[in-house]
């Protein structure tokens, strides 16, 4: 084996290992980590691609493990406390564009009760489906709470169905708060539930104002069903991690980019 054989078999590893490690790698980021031109990682990424380790994606790869349905959705315990530091710190700054008067729509999630969690206790209307949002407002005497019926989904402790989009039909709200799944710029906001999606949509046509609250490990990751193109948002909240590439996306569309 040559030398240059084997500095690229080992490269490739290399990246296959980070992929496998942070869920997704950028293309420039790569090509300085290891010297190389940005041109020689694209043919390692479309290697590794054709090989099934991973899935290509607007400037860079994902582990192909997170483009799917169901079968890719972490557990719920998991998710709850995964990322923790960066979803309490990113709730805090999402709560603090919540003033008061204001009627907003909480989407299910683990950021969702970070937000509701650091909420202050003013006189504000909140609509969600999500029972862990509910269970950190309970005690919050002034705000209202309007909780979206429906069937529960015990993998996210939600609730959905026709009810609970009938339940949004006649509802106008200021800002909708929508947790992520999967943030891909060129395949939008997703999630893996179908259900969720179609609620998501209509939280979204009801609101003034779309806020999108994400961790940064949920970047270049991809679900099934789609909720809103990136251009849907206004505002971006996530935290310090976030890659250059959704940085100068949120520059361009004129998406509001908040970093906690």
């Amino acid at each position: 084996m040559t030398t240059l054989t084997r500095d690229t078999s080992q490269r490739r590893l290399q990246i296959s290992e980070l992929v496998r490690q942070q869920g997704s790698v950028q293309v420039a980021p790569l090509a300085a980590r290891f010297g190389v031109s940005v041109q020689t990682v694209r043919k390692d990424l479309r290697y590794l691609a054709e090989r099934g380790v991973m899935a290509r994606a607007y400037g860079g790869a994902i582990d192909s493990s997170v483009v799917g349905g169901p079968a890719a959705e972490p557990a719920y315990e998991a998710k709850r406390t995964a990322h923790l530091d960066e979803k309490r710190r990113i709730g805090k700054l999402a709560a603090g564009l919540v003033h008061a008067g204001d009627t907003v729509a909480i989407d299910s999630g683990t950021t969702a009760a970070c937000l509701a969690e650091a909420m202050p206790n003013i006189e504000v209307t909140v609509v969600t489906n999500d029972f862990g949002v509910l269970t950190a407002l309970t005690p919050k005497s002034n705000i209202n709470i309007v909780m979206l019926g429906g069937e529960l989904r015990r993998k996210n402790m939600a609730f959905y169905g026709g009810l609970t989009v009938d339940a949004l039909a006649a509802l106008h709200v200021d800002v909708v708060f929508l947790g992520v799944d999967g943030f891909d710029l060129e395949r939008g906001i997703t999630t893996h539930h179908e259900p969720e999606a179609m609620l998501n949509r209509k939280m979204v046509e009801a609101a003034r104002r779309i806020v999108a609250i994400t961790d940064s490990s949920k970047f270049g990751k991809v679900c099934l069903h789609r909720i809103i193109p990136i251009s849907g948002l206004d505002v971006l909240i996530t935290d310090t991690g976030a890659p250059d590439d959704v940085r100068e996306a949120s520059r361009q569309l004129g998406i509001e980019l908040l970093l906690a």
